[in-house]
């Protein structure tokens, strides 16, 4: 692997404290336990899925709490800032506080959060839930640092790779499901259904995760403070957090736009057709832990490439399709974004994690808060490209994100010389 792009830690056990529980057992002779694996998968995709569930459902929500048509996109926007909040203040928390009993609260908090959003008959106490929700939802980046610090180097990244295919199946299936309770029951009932499920987690995260506790001895504001160096100073970070900014833009560019497109005169799909599309998102799933088992044998920066390149080119695909086969098409260039994205983050999140285990949890935070910046701004870009050129403006804006990040990475010197 490219010598300027990561700095092995080979003494994580000198930075943290993990101690068993009666529950299902941390490690095996090779590492994890598989059992554990799924429970963390589980977790990170049941919780990040409650920053996804309004978003299908920001009409009708808007129309059942009086909030004006054209405030309706606010539900979402202040979802996404909680979220980013909480990377920058909460997850840091995880190279202070002990990990499990910190995971576990935020869990019963988020529950909390879920009523509040439930029963709201106010668009102000709604907006406040739905940003307490974003807030408290970042415990899913508490415990994908976690579970690297029960890890060893040398299968890492496969079991990142496995936590974040349950993170990316809960965030492709969230919007779906949102729909169809909506439609069986109604929009409040997704919350509750929620509530009550966030609150048997936090139980069984209570009774299966090991304890873990950092030896930092920083305080929270110095703690803080010293992110602002980290990122100055670590070159890596700086690198993956651009890499896939530029990716995750054009994943937020693709599905912000083709729900417009898909609902156009030119197709006129309804909303149950778009949610049955979105789940082809799901196939991308698959590739967290194919990523993973490539970053394990060193095959980092080539596969970064690889990713970048199959996101850029999948947005060729519709261009030489008959229009009858369009939508199929559409289909099968989800997938391949979604395909390469999650290869990227995982990548990128094999590298980070390779770092110091003192401060790992920051590098993350820095890291999960960069590239939601960039799906930010691919969400806006992809608007604007739409309304102004149609779907061959945002094609061409979403090929020139990840064609950029291909660029940046040729220039990583030493990257071909790759080690395990």
């Amino acid at each position: 692997m490219h010598t300027d792009s990561v700095r092995i830690d080979s003494h994580d056990s000198t930075h943290h404290m993990t101690f068993p529980t009666p529950g299902t057992p941390p490690h095996t002779a090779t590492g994890i336990a598989r059992p554990l694996i799924m429970v963390f998968a589980a977790a990170c995709g049941l919780i990040v899925a409650n920053i996804y569930y309004a978003q299908p459902l920001t009409g009708p929500i808007a129309a059942s709490l009086g909030l004006a048509p054209r405030w309706a996109g606010i539900i979402v926007t202040v979802t996404q800032m909680g979220y980013c909040l909480g990377l920058l203040l909460i997850v840091p928390l995880g190279d202070l506080l002990e990990n499990r009993g910190l995971v576990v609260w935020m869990t019963r908090a988020v529950a909390v959060a879920l009523l509040v959003v439930a029963f709201a008959t106010r668009p102000a106490l709604f907006l406040v839930g739905m940003w307490l929700v974003g807030l408290l939802s970042v415990a899913v980046q508490v415990l994908v640092t976690f579970v690297t610090h029960l890890t060893p180097l040398a299968i890492r990244g496969r079991v990142v790779g496995s936590v974040m295919s349950g993170l990316m199946l809960g965030i492709m299936l969230a919007r779906p499901l949102a729909s169809l309770v909506a439609q069986l029951a109604s929009w409040r009932a997704i919350f509750v259904l929620s509530a009550t499920v966030m609150l048997g987690l936090s139980f069984l995260l209570r009774w299966s995760l090991p304890r873990h506790q950092s030896a930092s001895t920083q305080g929270y504001g110095p703690l803080l403070v010293s992110m602002a160096r980290l990122f100055a100073t670590t070159r890596p970070l700086q690198r993956r957090a651009f890499y896939h900014a530029c990716l995750f833009a054009t994943f937020s560019l693709f599905w912000t736009v083709t729900p417009l497109l898909l609902s156009s005169p030119r197709f006129g799909v309804s909303q149950g057709g778009i949610a049955l599309f979105a789940l082809v998102g799901v196939a991308g799933a698959i590739a967290a832990p194919i990523a993973g088992r490539v970053a394990d044998r060193g095959w980092i920066w080539s596969a970064t490439l690889a990713a970048m390149a199959l996101t850029a080119l999948a947005f060729t695909l519709t261009w030489f399709v008959a229009p009858r086969f369009f939508i199929a098409a559409l289909g099968l260039e989800g997938i391949l974004i979604d395909f390469g994205v999650t290869t990227n983050l995982v990548l990128g999140q094999r590298v980070i994690f390779s770092l110091s285990a003192a401060y790992r949890a920051r590098l993350n935070a820095l890291y999960m808060a960069i590239f939601f910046l960039g799906g930010a701004t691919g969400s806006a870009l992809g608007g604007w490209a739409y309304a102004s050129g149609g779907w061959e403006r945002a094609c061409m804006v979403g090929m020139a994100l990840p064609a950029l990040a291909f660029l940046a990475c040729l220039t990583e010197a030493g990257g071909r010389r790759q080690t395990p």
